[in-house]
């Protein structure tokens, strides 16, 4: 299913969203896995909603300061183009997202009242990482009248079947990158790495029989 949508800044006749909620469980986690969509869809005057779950103070590098990610997100937001006031932080602890499942709900379900999404980005049903898994069961719980779609983040994918392709061009890929690499705290993880980040834009853009692409798995889809 490739996802094109119609003009600038409406729901349009096609039905597609114009108030999105991209969903990380850590900062940097969306950007990652939905940059250049997100990219895309600011670009084409959509509201785009980013809220972090947790700044991951423990998985800090040593002389980092432990609210070095709190930063570093505020700076890749801006330059994907998310209003500083379309940014929610959470601090949850990285790792222990089981132990505070009700919490996380209920903080879920908070956004939900108050932004009322049309679109929820959330990490794929496959992701192994604990807090990752988290995120995407209570989203699924929260957000179940909404449109949902799972985004792929590779290194931690036990399964992923994309069954969404949403068409880049490369100035979308370029911001991914850059916001990206405003985790400067994260420039040494594989994944970071902007070949890594044009590579399976490319990967996508093959399958998806286009330059640059990038891929979901469709969780549901309401078409209004």
């Amino acid at each position: 299913m490739e996802v094109t949508g119609p003009g600038p800044g409406t729901q349009g006749a096609g039905g597609f969203p114009g108030r999105i909620l991209a969903i990380s469980p850590h900062t940097d986690d969306a950007e990652l896995g939905a940059g250049g969509a997100m990219a895309r869809w600011l670009r084409e005057g959509r509201q785009v909603h980013l809220a972090a779950f947790s700044i991951a103070e423990r998985s800090v590098a040593e002389g980092l300061p432990a609210d070095v990610l709190l930063g570093e997100s505020r700076e890749s937001a801006a330059v994907l183009g998310v209003p500083a006031a379309d940014l929610t932080t959470h601090r949850f602890e990285v790792r222990r997202f089981p132990e505070s499942r009700q919490d996380i709900l209920e903080a879920l379900i908070g956004l939900r009242e108050k932004l009322q999404p049309e679109l929820v980005l959330l990490p794929a049903s496959g992701d192994i990482h604990q807090d990752h898994q988290t995120i995407a069961n209570e989203g699924l719980r929260a957000f179940k009248h909404t449109s949902i779609l799972g985004y792929e983040l590779p290194w931690n994918l036990r399964d992923f079947r994309p069954g969404v392709f949403v068409i880049l061009e490369k100035e979308d890929v370029d911001r991914k990158v850059a916001a990206v690499q405003c985790y400067r705290s994260q420039a040494s993880r594989p994944y970071c790495d902007s070949d890594f980040i044009y590579g399976l834009a490319r990967v996508r853009g093959v399958q998806a029989q286009t330059r640059h692409a990038e891929a979901f798995e469709c969780v549901r889809w309401f078409w209004r």
